[in-house]
C-alpha cells in the first residue's frame, strides 16, 4: 500500500519524537499538537478510573468515565467534565447507581453522543458485565445539566463502549455487545433519539468466538465496518452494506488485540485511524503497557503511525481509548493512564507519516 501521508511545515520537534516515536522527525513534526490529564488527582475523590468517552458540542468537548474505589465497587459512577476556554472544568458525578436506601449498583462504560442539538450519555448499571442493563440521559446545554435517568427497553443495552455513527437515513447506529451467554456482538438503532429501538441478531455465537465491543467505520458507497475486541488474539471485523441491518461472518485482521477495548473513526479525508494495545497474548509482551496508532484506506491493511503509551513496566495500564475528529479537522484521544487519570491527546492527522507492518508486526523503528 505505500506510506500514507500527507505534508506539512514545521519544524523538527525532540519533544515530539520522545512522546510519538515518529521515523521521519521533519514529516511528523509537530504530529501531538497536545498532551494533558482532564483532571489531577487531588481534584477528584475516586482514586481508579477507567472507559472514558469523549464528544464534541457547539460549546466545545466533553469527556466522561466511570469512576470510584475501583471497577466493580458500588461507589463506581459515571463522571465528566467540559473543555471551557481551553481548560478542563471540575470533574462531576452525573449517574450514580443508586436502586434504593439500601441497594447501590456500580455503573459502567459511559458514551457521549452530540446530535440534533442534544448531548446523550449512554452507560450501564449493573453488578457486573453479564447482569448489568443500559441507561440513558440527555443534555440541552451541552453537558452542563441532564435529564432524569432513562431505563432502555430490554435486551437493548445502547453503544456497548464506542460511540454511535449517524447514518444518512437518520438513523444512530450503535455498536453493542452482551457477556451473558459467551461474548457476543450484535448492532442497535434509534431513529429518535433512544425513544424506540431495533437490533440485529448476534453476529458471533459467543462459543467459537468471543467478541465485543465493536467500533464503526464508514466507507464509500455506504458500506459499513465494525472492529471487534476478541479473545482470539486478533482484532476481528465484519462488513455491511444495507446500513448495518445485516452484516458479514466476522474474520481476523492481520493485528493483535490482547483483550482490550479499541477504537477507530473514519477522518473526512476518507483514512481511518485506530487506537488499540499492539500486543501479542502469544508473545507474553505484557498486558496493556503499549497503546499505539495506525491508519489504513481500506480498514483492512493498516499502517503504524506511533505509539501514545511505550512503558518499560508491562503492569502499566493505558487501555480503553476513545477517538473523534472534531470539526476543525484536528484527532482528539483520551484513554485509561495507569487506572489512576484519564489522558487527553491532539494530533494532527494532516502530519501523519506512516510505515507499513510486515505481517501485522510493529516496525521496529516506531517505538
Amino acid at each position: 500500500m505505500g506510506n500514507i501521508k500527507n505534508f506539512g511545515m514545521g519544524s523538527i520537534s525532540l519533544i515530539m519524537l520522545i512522546l510519538f516515536g515518529c521515523n521521519n522527525p521533519t514529516e511528523n513534526s509537530k504530529l501531538m499538537l497536545k498532551s494533558e490529564f482532564i483532571y489531577q488527582a487531588n481534584e477528584v475523590p475516586f482514586p481508579s478510573c477507567h472507559a472514558s468517552t469523549i464528544a464534541e458540542t457547539p460549546e466545545g468537548l466533553v469527556a466522561a468515565w466511570f469512576g470510584g474505589t475501583h471497577e466493580k465497587h458500588m461507589d463506581v459512577g459515571i463522571w465528566l467534565s467540559r473543555e471551557v476556554d481551553g481548560e478542563w472544568t471540575t470533574p462531576v458525578e452525573v449517574v450514580n447507581g443508586i436502586q434504593n436506601d439500601e441497594l447501590r449498583y456500580p455503573t459502567w462504560n459511559p458514551v457521549l453522543f452530540y446530535t440534533s442539538d442534544k448531548l446523550l450519555l449512554f452507560y450501564k448499571v449493573g453488578p457486573d458485565c453479564s447482569y448489568w442493563w443500559g441507561e440513558m440521559m440527555t443534555s440541552d446545554d451541552f453537558g452542563v445539566s441532564w435529564s432524569e435517568q432513562q431505563r432502555l427497553p430490554d435486551s437493548i443495552w445502547g453503544p456497548i463502549r464506542n460511540k454511535p455513527v449517524l447514518l444518512a437515513s437518520g438513523e444512530l447506529l450503535c455498536p453493542s455487545s452482551t457477556e451473558y451467554d459467551g461474548w457476543r456482538v450484535h448492532m442497535e438503532s434509534t431513529n429518535d433519539l433512544g425513544k424506540t429501538w431495533s437490533r440485529t441478531e448476534a453476529l458471533n455465537d459467543g462459543d467459537s468466538l468471543d467478541a465485543i465491543q465493536p467500533t464503526i467505520l464508514t466507507h464509500p458507497n455506504n458500506k459499513l465496518q465494525i472492529l471487534c475486541r476478541t479473545k482470539s488474539n486478533k482484532i476481528y471485523s465484519s462488513w455491511s452494506s444495507d446500513n448495518g441491518n445485516t452484516w458479514s461472518e466476522l474474520n481476523p485482521i492481520n493485528l493483535p488485540n490482547n483483550n482490550s477495548g479499541i477504537d477507530a473513526v473514519t477522518l473526512t479525508d476518507g483514512r481511518h485511524l485506530l487506537v488499540y494495545n499492539h500486543i501479542d497474548r502469544s508473545l507474553k509482551q505484557g498486558k496493556r503497557n503499549l497503546l499505539n496508532l495506525a491508519i489504513s484506506m481500506d480498514g483492512i491493511n493498516w499502517e503504524a503511525v506511533g505509539l501514545l503509551e511505550n512503558d518499560d513496566n508491562i503492569e502499566h495500564e493505558y487501555s480503553y481509548p476513545a477517538i473523534i475528529q472534531t470539526n476543525d479537522g484536528l484527532v482528539h484521544i483520551i484513554y485509561t493512564w495507569r487506572r489512576e487519570l484519564i489522558k487527553h491527546i491532539v494530533i494532527d492527522p494532516a502530519r501523519i507519516v506512516s510505515t507499513p507492518m510486515d505481517n501485522g508486526n510493529w516496525p521496529e523503528n516506531i517505538n
